[in-house]
């Protein structure tokens, strides 16, 4: 049954598109030395709301520069060690760490896209041939996996079953278990459902979103995909792509 959006999940859907911000930690954080960088990433995506590449700029206390690195941001998703030190944050606290480490006021979104140079290509559009039956009363039906690089440990399970409202399997806890958890929720006249669902037991997570869609303009799927991105992103996992299926 569809539930009411979650009022976190309802204001974070409201706002406006924003940039991923990460710090990246040092092997022995302290007071001093909160992070030794930060890291700003955004997708492009297709008409279709499904990702065709990835920009990222990174700024590095020790030298003060901003850098743009396809290879980094590879690493961030392929190097545990890396991914280990990588850890996501609202604007708003990458603001006050930037002015620790002495880069002063953290450019606005418009100047840290300007530092993007080395895009990381992701998969071209899927060309959709045909698309499956839309339920009764809606005109499309969609569906869309977003890929994460990282582990879903029990007290990250417990804080997404209660972001979400979500229905965990009766067997989640077992590593072999694909689909852990369901959630669903309306969006004006639009069905939203996702399953919370393992890759393979220590190999990533996704998400698989169905989207059924009474609206002409299918509008209310890109802001979803980007709230349910972003509080995979502040349970410690890391987006690897947005895919379409049908």
């Amino acid at each position: 049954m569809a539930t009411e959006m979650h009022p976190y999940a309802a204001a974070a859907v409201a706002a406006p598109y924003a940039l991923d911000y990460y710090l990246v930690l040092p092997d022995r954080p302290s007071a001093e030395t909160p992070a030794e960088g930060i890291v700003v990433e955004e997708f492009v995506l297709a008409d279709d709301h499904t990702a065709i590449g990835l920009d990222s700029a990174g700024w590095t206390a020790a030298d003060g520069d901003w850098w743009s690195s396809a290879a980094f941001a590879r690493g961030m998703r392929g190097d545990p060690e890396l991914r280990r030190r990588v850890v996501a944050v609202p604007r708003r606290d990458a603001e006050v760490v930037y002015r620790r480490l002495g880069g002063g006021e953290l450019p606005g979104e418009t100047a840290l896209r300007s530092r993007f140079h080395d895009r990381e290509p992701l998969g071209e559009p899927l060309l959709l041939l045909s698309s499956p039956e839309a339920p009764a009363g809606f005109r499309e039906k969609r569906v869309y996996r977003v890929l994460f690089a990282g582990e879903v440990g029990r007290d990250r399970l417990a804080h997404l079953r209660a972001i979400w409202r979500m229905t965990l399997s009766d067997d989640f806890a077992d590593p072999r278990t694909r689909v852990v958890g369901t959630a669903s929720l309306n969006v004006a006249d639009d069905l939203f459902s996702w399953d919370l669902r393992r890759i393979g037991p220590g190999v990533a997570w996704c998400l698989d979103l169905t989207a059924c869609l009474a609206g002409r303009s299918g509008d209310t799927v890109r802001p979803l995909l980007r709230e349910l991105t972003t509080v995979m992103r502040h349970e410690g996992l890391i987006p690897v792509t947005i895919e379409r299926f049908s």
